[in-house]
């Protein structure tokens, strides 16, 4: 372990004290996203609020397996400044997806289906740790639980284990990146934490230019904050160790 791992919130850079948990972290707080929800259209509306009213069952995973899906997730893309009441549901979308078969309708060569390589991931990941701490991933420390994923991050298992000779490391990495992404950013509560006001339609937005926000959307508030020193999440770098980004065709420079 390095360090002190028990507390995973961001802490205030200019006091060094890790900030509060909250209902609505990040730079808009006074914004949310669901109170224009009056000029969506009945079925966007609907979509949206299920997003947060409906959390999918588990139906794909096995009880042992969603729990470690939960906390791969919850340290692939960590919540430690939400509250428990506030927490974005990954798990359940990414099991939802699986259940129903919904794919990008595609699918790389040298990789199995989504499904299979989701458990055979999280199985090497399990094994991987029971190899390195003889304990499940669950149960070790969070900066040992970095460690290890970092490893895929970067296409080099610390442990040669035989899954990622049957798919490639980074792939993984990057089928569980997105979908955690996906989740998360599909979400009324990630929009309010980014400032985004939702759906367009169909009320436009007008102000196009020069990053003005409409009248109905607030302005930039300062977020300071800064990952506890023993994460991995103040660290960046190309997935695989490569410089190309691995991740769905067609969609580089569309922005």
């Amino acid at each position: 372990m390095n360090g002190d791992d028990t507390d995973p919130r961001p802490v205030d850079p200019r006091t060094g004290v890790p900030r509060e948990a909250l209902a609505q972290p990040g730079y808009y707080p006074s914004f949310s996203t669901l109170d224009q929800q009056n000029f969506w259209d009945a079925k966007t509306r609907s979509v949206i609020l299920a997003r947060v009213n409906d959390v999918p069952s588990i139906r794909f995973f096995s009880p042992d397996q969603a729990r470690l899906l939960e906390a791969v997730c919850a340290r692939v893309l960590p919540q430690d400044d939400r509250d428990a009441a506030h927490v974005i549901p990954i798990g359940p979308q990414i099991d939802h997806r699986l259940a129903n078969g919904i794919t990008d309708g595609y699918r790389y060569d040298d990789m199995p289906p989504d499904g299979e390589a989701y458990v055979l991931g999280l199985q090497a990941i399990d094994e991987m740790s029971a190899t390195i701490h003889g304990a499940a991933f669950p149960a070790i420390g969070l900066s040992e639980r970095d460690a290890l994923l970092r490893s895929l991050h970067d296409g080099k298992p610390l442990v040669d284990h035989p899954v990622w000779a049957r798919m490639p490391v980074h792939r993984f990495w990057m089928l569980l990146l997105g979908d955690c992404a996906e989740a998360y950013y599909s979400h009324p509560w990630a929009w309010d934490e980014i400032g985004f006001g939702g759906p367009a339609y169909p009320r436009a937005y007008m102000r196009l230019e020069r990053g003005e926000p409409e009248t109905w959307e607030v302005r930039e508030s300062r977020y300071a904050w800064a990952a506890p020193p023993w994460s991995a999440s103040g660290e960046s770098g190309p997935a695989g160790g490569q410089v190309e980004q691995y991740g769905s065709p067609g969609q580089g420079g569309t922005h």
